[in-house]
């Protein structure tokens, strides 16, 4: 985890990769609850007799779920001092290249692309791609956009 002391110490690190999230499993008991909480229950994600049959050889996780992991790797990347609070701000080119097999390991790498200041305080724009362990295409690659608002 990187740690900076305010948003000046942040700024200064503009470019910088901030490493890479522990490794996590993605259990089939996680996609079951996404799928109740959004009633997104297609049978890729959810019937795993079926799904074994299917294109994948298994369920996968929805996109969205792991789209919805971000701000908790997020907080494993990157923590900011200083602040009053830190407002998750929206997402900018959110992609899905590859599928994530439910038992499969996970985590995320993360890169400070951009930081600018605002009325409010310094808009962030942080590029994170979730792996997928022995897979060379990323599962997700977004832009998370955060507004860090100073003390």
């Amino acid at each position: 985890m990187r740690i900076f002391s305010n948003v000046t110490e942040l700024k200064a690190a503009q470019g910088t990769h901030l490493g890479f999230t522990e490794w996590r499993t993605v259990t089939q008991e996680q996609v079951n609850l996404f799928a109740d909480a959004t009633g997104d229950h297609q049978w890729i994600h959810v019937d795993t007799e079926r799904a074994a049959q299917g294109p994948f050889g298994g369920t996968i996780a929805h996109g969205f779920l792991s789209l919805s992991l971000l701000p908790t790797m997020t907080s494993e990347l990157i923590r900011v001092d200083g602040l009053a609070m830190g407002i998750n701000y929206g997402l900018n080119k959110v992609r899905f290249p590859t599928p994530v097999p439910v038992g499969s390991r996970v985590r995320a790498g993360g890169e400070i692309l951009d930081l600018t200041d605002t009325a409010q305080g310094v808009l962030g724009t942080l590029k994170l791609v979730v792996e997928v362990e022995g897979v060379p295409k990323p599962a997700c690659v977004a832009e998370q956009l955060i507004l860090y608002i100073p003390a």
